[in-house]
């Protein structure tokens, strides 16, 4: 069985967003794979779809879709039900250090004038990572950035920050990863 095929160059994830969103991922870039296969978070060893799953903030949404588990291929249906999808640079690699210095500080323009335009309530960034570069173009002299909810807000939309679902991330565990999505639910008042 062979894998995807390599996309072609400027080929890319399309955002998925709206106005009014209840919640933007924030991805830091899309990887090769997710791009070859069209969707985001498409690896089946990123811990996204698993941990989002079983959590509370995707519980009105799986109801809706009437499923268990939420997969790469609910990415388009999710906007239908207050998620949105982005990345903080939109160029897929293979891993985050294939991009050049200053890719990252650079889209910080692009992704908040994205967030300015469709006002999602939260911006939930997955990873210190991405967020870092976020925080110094627009709050010079901040503090270093933690997981959790952040004082910036960007336009009319509130900041979060999650650890990156990436299964290469062995700081967390994916019960940690599903209690930081809880968290993000209760912030939004989310029942299960």
């Amino acid at each position: 069985m062979t894998g995807p095929a390599t996309p072609n160059a400027g080929e890319t994830l399309p955002d998925l967003l709206r106005d009014a969103l209840r919640v933007v991922f924030v991805g830091i870039n899309p990887s090769l794979f997710s791009v070859a296969r069209g969707h985001y978070f498409a690896r089946r060893s990123n811990r996204f779809w698993p941990c989002l799953s079983r959590s509370n903030l995707s519980a009105p949404a799986r109801r809706a879709l009437g499923v268990e588990r939420l997969e790469p291929d609910h990415d388009r249906l999710l906007p239908d039900y207050g998620f949105g999808f982005t990345d903080l640079c939109k160029r897929p690699t293979a891993r985050v250090t294939d991009l050049a210095p200053g890719e990252l500080a650079n889209g910080v323009v692009a992704l908040a004038a994205k967030l300015e335009h469709y006002k999602p309530h939260v911006a939930c960034f997955h990873g210190i990572t991405g967020y870092r570069h976020v925080l110094r173009k627009m709050m010079s002299g901040a503090a270093e950035p933690r997981l959790g909810p952040q004082p910036l807000r960007i336009g009319a939309t509130h900041c979060y920050v999650v650890p990156n679902p990436s299964g290469a991330n062995a700081h967390f565990t994916p019960a940690d990863q599903t209690r930081w999505y809880d968290r993000l639910a209760e912030e939004l008042n989310l029942e299960a």
